[in-house]
């Protein structure tokens, strides 16, 4: 079931550096022809740096690792993907429907390719009034259990952060700030939130091997802040995700949904700005990704 694209394949095979992309960002974070833009562009960075990327879905009853010009155009412009986490893969493929991996899927794959390194926006967290939904993402449960290094922007900023950080404690998963000692809040740079600084790609990929040798099962999270130049200050953003998720709450959305939903109302109340901002953030993180999936 796991179809690995010609090019990624040697990669691997002959220990060329690799780097995985999820397909959500695509199918389901942006609008089409920006999307697939997006996508091209993330790639073309990647092989810039001396990486092959490899962008990661479901497809008639395959995992692909890796697509060619066609299949990315098939996962912009169809209306009938699904937005796919570790509960759903075997379904999807059962059913050969259209699948686009969250950052929970998109783990998984890598893992079973032999990909060390993923690069993404923001990963999923723990959402605000959670004491009241339990909303909960699956990606925090699959950082304690899949040896990867992720890098982002820290968790998406609509999620409790506060909350999201405590979650990974418990669970286990270091999170690193990567040359920062403050937690990244996706559009900004930093949060007003604490965490422990890593200065260097080389750091990070040691400390990845010496879990790997000691049988740790944990990821790595690694917060990568937006260049100063291209953020939305976390107190201007705070203003505009607040009206959204009262919006949401408001209009009773729940589950895979709501990520979605509060992503597009941001853009809508930013006026195109937040959109700038999430493509910019996800440029520079797959620029980190390839300097830690170099030095592994």
């Amino acid at each position: 079931m796991l179809q690995i694209n010609k090019k990624v394949a040697n990669a691997i095979q002959n220990n060329k550096p690799v780097i995985a992309l999820e397909s959500t960002i695509i199918s389901h974070g942006m609008p089409y022809p920006q999307n697939i833009e997006v996508a091209k562009n993330l790639e073309n960075i990647a092989l810039e740096n001396g990486v092959v990327p490899a962008t990661i879905c479901l497809m008639n009853g395959k995992i692909k690792v890796g697509l060619n010009s066609d299949e990315l155009e098939i996962l912009a412009t169809a209306k009938n993907v699904k937005k796919i986490s570790r509960r759903d893969i075997a379904k999807n493929l059962a059913k050969k429907e259209i699948g686009a991996t969250t950052v929970a899927a998109t783990m998984i794959v890598a893992k079973l390719a032999g990909i060390n390194v993923f690069a993404t926006g923001g990963v999923g967290g723990v959402h605000r009034f959670a004491e009241e939904s339990f909303d909960i993402s699956a990606d925090l449960i699959e950082f304690s259990q899949t040896p990867i290094v992720v890098v982002s922007a820290g968790a998406k900023a609509i999620l409790d952060l506060p909350k999201t950080l405590e979650f990974l404690e418990t669970y286990g998963v270091p999170v690193y700030g990567f040359q920062t000692d403050k937690f990244p809040a996706f559009y900004s740079a930093k949060s007003n939130l604490n965490i422990e600084r890593i200065n260097s790609a080389s750091e990070i990929a040691n400390i990845f091997q010496i879990n790997k040798k000691l049988g740790l099962k944990m990821s790595i999270l690694v917060a990568n802040p937006i260049p100063k130049q291209d953020e939305i200050p976390f107190d201007e953003m705070e203003v505009f995700i607040l009206k959204a998720t009262t919006e949401a709450k408001k209009n009773g959305i729940i589950g895979q949904a709501v990520t979605p939903f509060l992503l597009a109302k941001i853009v809508e109340l930013t006026q195109g700005k937040s959109l700038k901002t999430n493509i910019k953030l996800v440029e520079n993180n797959v620029k980190l990704a390839c300097k830690i999936a170099k030095k592994l």
